[in-house]
């Protein structure tokens, strides 16, 4: 459902998450509504419907859209008393701390997803930075990948931007020595940063790349975790925590901050990419000859 929505073009807005399931959502009231009117009775109704939800949910792409594309319908039939009488503040309280941590303008980005602690420990053998370098992460969520940031590079000025209003305040909560703000990742400025961190989704990287593209200066660095950018080489590659690699992207032009070949994970075979020089070809080193490639 979301997978195919998804790889749609860009005009097919109303096939593109969440869209699939609200239609869901709607399908399953009007079905229930059509079965109480012709005298079935409501409970064993709404069980099979929300079977059918979750039947049907399980082709969206990601664990988080399949819970939310099973559990709208059923939630949407204890709200409306159908079942019960329930508060309004019960429900209204609940939905309103929804909303405060997913605003809609958020959904059609990447959910939470902490950065786990050790997903980049090995970045300070491959991204070399200077005291002064400004490192954002896009998308701080609730401020796992400040804390990682902070922990490599303690003199360096951690930003973060996220757009939900509850994460973006335990983010500022959690990290006192980072400035994190409430914004639109995608309308922030990234022309001053020598890093900018993501953690997105697969199907948002081209539009990562063509922003850092466009905005980010010569030489600096675009760091994503788990996700590559389809059709662009990286600068360097390493996988400590399995499933979660990590890929470097240079901007075109003499570096700011230096780039080395980074060790990469057990599943990788001991194996490294080193950064590649202006004008060279990107070589690889094995664990007998881990002397790093000079950019001139």
């Amino acid at each position: 459902m979301a997978a195919f929505a998804s790889s749609l073009p860009l005009h097919h807005r109303w096939l593109r998450w969440p869209w699939p399931a609200l239609g869901l959502w709607l399908s399953a009231g009007v079905a229930l509504r059509l079965l109480v009117a012709q005298g079935a009775p409501a409970l064993p109704c709404v069980i099979g419907l929300s079977g059918l939800c979750a039947v049907m949910a399980w082709r969206a792409s990601t664990p988080w859209r399949r819970g939310l594309a099973a559990a709208g319908f059923p939630a949407s039939v204890l709200a409306s008393g159908m079942l019960g009488d329930v508060p309004a503040v019960g429900w209204l309280l609940p939905l309103g701390l929804l909303l405060l941590a997913y605003p809609l303008r958020s959904w059609s980005d990447a959910p939470i997803y902490p950065t786990p602690r050790e997903a980049l420990s090995a970045l300070p053998g491959s991204l070399h930075l200077p005291t002064t370098a400004r490192i954002l992460d896009a998308g701080c969520g609730m401020g796992h990948g400040l804390r990682a940031w902070h922990r490599l590079y303690p003199q360096a000025r951690i930003e973060g931007v996220e757009w939900s209003p509850l994460w973006s305040t335990v983010a500022r909560l959690c990290c006192p020595w980072a400035q994190v703000r409430r914004g639109d990742l995608w309308a922030d400025d990234w022309s001053a940063l020598d890093v900018v961190y993501v953690f997105q989704r697969p199907e948002s990287m081209p539009r990562v790349w063509e922003k850092a593209q466009r905005e980010m200066k010569r030489g600096a660095t675009l760091v994503s975790l788990a996700f590559e950018v389809p059709g662009v080489p990286t600068a360097a590659l390493f996988e400590t925590v399995p499933g979660r690699a990590v890929h470097i992207y240079r901007m075109p032009g003499r570096p700011r901050s230096g780039l080395k070949s980074a060790s990469s994970s057990a599943d990788m075979q001991n194996t490294k990419t080193s950064a590649p020089c202006e004008g060279s070809t990107p070589s690889t080193a094995t664990s007998q000859d881990r002397t790093p490639i000079p950019c001139s």
